[in-house]
């Protein structure tokens, strides 16, 4: 996804999009049927594709969203943290904690949703990886110096910021993205 505004939805679209973003998160995507969605929202099954043509297509809007939601979120967090590499790193990770505590601690929308769309030619599968792309290359900017950053550190504090949102999603340990953010600093500190 690129630097996009928030496409303009119809009502009724947006209301649709809300359920199921609710529900996709809370229970699953392929857990929840359309007619679900249709129902929440107040709507036709019509009315729902005829706004977003599939379930499929509806999936895509829906992590779309909520990746739209979660940058602006982040964006904000890198934005009030102080410039240097430790600070915005931690920042990341800082965002994320809090991120998933709004959001009821289910996990990452998108590593859930990998779960349930590992095909790699599947459409969702594309905008799931492009959203984790997009988190490696902030790693990358924030860590780069004169314009370059070292790729292994790169790959693996996004290693780390990962495992943190599956551990938190699943309730392992007590404070997983404070565990992961001291192990980047860490690496940060003695990767010279």
């Amino acid at each position: 996804m690129t630097e996009e505004s928030t496409p303009e939805l119809t009502p009724k679209a947006r209301r649709i999009l809300e359920s199921a973003s609710k529900l996709f998160y809370e229970k699953g995507i392929h857990a929840v049927g359309v007619d679900t969605v249709a129902l929440d929202a107040g709507v036709t099954k019509k009315t729902l594709y005829e706004r977003f043509g599939s379930k499929d297509g509806l999936v895509v809007e829906y992590l779309k969203d909520r990746d739209r939601r979660w940058r602006i979120f982040r964006d904000k967090k890198l934005a009030s943290a102080g410039h240097s590499r430790a600070e915005q790193l931690s920042a990341v990770f800082d965002a994320s904690a809090s991120w998933s505590r709004a959001s009821g601690g289910k996990g990452c929308s998108m590593i859930n949703a990998h779960a349930e769309f590992s095909d790699r030619s599947h459409q969702v599968f594309a905008v799931i990886a492009e959203q984790k792309q997009e988190m490696l290359d902030v790693f990358r900017r924030i860590l780069a110096t004169d314009g370059r950053a070292d790729e292994r550190l790169v790959e693996t504090i996004m290693l780390l910021h990962e495992g943190a949102l599956v551990a938190d999603g699943i309730g392992i340990g007590t404070a997983p993205f404070g565990a992961g953010r001291d192990a980047a600093l860490e690496l940060l500190k003695n990767s010279g």
